[in-house]
């Protein structure tokens, strides 16, 4: 991990504290108006939240450029699966063979970009109930927007473009937020297992008990 995304983590991190901060005391306000009491899933289920979103943006915006910041070459990358032909010019340049591909930073960069969108994913299926179509929507879109952003240096504020609209990166998030749907998916159905047994023996036991009377 780079300095720059360490410090990018830091400053997502204090944002989380800062508006995790703000929302608490209204969410309180209003559990206790509602329910005379806090519920302990709902304020961890808002810091979750709160704390993704936190340090999802960070990692995709942080650190800004600066007066002296080399500005890039490219700025757009249209080409779908572009990344695969940059593992194999990374490992070209720095003599590798094909069976270490996985150490490549192209290859790294591709597996954050998944691993970025797997608790969108996870939100989307646990407590927004979306179907997979919905979620994948859902993780497009939320990309979509990202590189829109970059693509403006965000809407004019920045210097200038710091970071790279690329197709690929919309392609491997939205594939993130799919895995991060199925993953939850199948603790959900793991969780719906034990239940399930439950319910058909205490079933089983009232037949048996009505028969014995």
């Amino acid at each position: 991990m780079t300095n720059a995304q360490v410090t990018a983590l830091q400053y997502g991190l204090i944002g989380f504290l800062a508006v995790w901060a703000t929302v608490l005391v209204p969410q309180l306000v209003l559990q206790f108006a509602r329910y005379g009491r806090p519920r302990v899933r709902g304020l961890v289920t808002t810091a979750a939240v709160v704390f993704y979103a936190c340090m999802a943006l960070a990692v995709v915006f942080l650190p800004l450029p600066g007066a002296h910041s080399r500005r890039l070459e490219q700025t757009v990358q249209l080409r779908p699966f572009q990344w695969i032909s940059d593992i194999h010019t990374e490992l070209l340049k720095h003599g590798l063979s094909a069976a270490h591909w996985f150490t490549t930073q192209t290859f790294q960069q591709a597996a954050l970009n998944v691993l970025l969108f797997v608790p969108l994913g996870l939100f989307a299926r646990i407590l927004w109930r979306r179907g997979l179509v919905g979620t994948l929507a859902i993780g497009a879109a939320a990309s979509f927007a990202i590189e829109v952003t970059q693509l403006t240096a965000n809407f004019g504020t920045a210097p200038f473009v710091y970071r790279i609209f690329d197709v690929d990166d919309i392609m491997t998030n939205t594939f993130g937020a799919g895995v991060g749907w199925l993953f939850a998916a199948l603790l959900l159905a793991l969780r719906a297992v034990p239940s399930a047994v439950h319910a058909q023996t205490a079933r089983r036991e009232r037949v048996d008990f009505a028969q014995a009377r």
